[in-house]
């Protein structure tokens, strides 16, 4: 049973209730969803680099990385961000800003790579 560990971009600390950020690397939070077969855990994780002037994009690939994140959802990436998260092998996946987190598991649109 294959199990996955996706971080989304978020704003707020609502998990399934809450919607997708617009910039990965400056979301306030990361909802973290873990899927093993048809169980799912939910729970969310501040940004401590939503506020850093420089450095957003490297801080956050290693902060997920170390909670042992395999894919990354967010409505947009900096270049510098989705080069790295390609790098250290994360699925990425592009949604609309403002989509329920509940709907991106619902719908599997952490599926939608590119």
């Amino acid at each position: 049973m294959a199990k996955v560990k996706i971080a989304i971009a978020t704003d707020g600390r609502k998990g399934l209730g809450d919607e997708v950020a617009e910039h990965f690397a400056k979301a306030e939070t990361f909802t973290i969803v873990t899927i093993e077969g048809k169980k799912a855990h939910v729970e969310i994780m501040e940004n401590p680099a939503a506020k850093l002037l420089k450095g957003r994009g490297p801080t956050v690939v290693r902060l997920l990385r170390d909670n042992g994140v395999n894919t990354v959802v967010a409505g947009g990436f900096g270049s510098g961000s989705l080069a790295l998260l390609r790098q250290e092998g994360f699925c990425v996946a592009r949604v609309q800003p403002k989509v329920k987190v509940s709907e991106v598991i619902r719908s599997e649109l952490y599926k939608n790579t590119f």
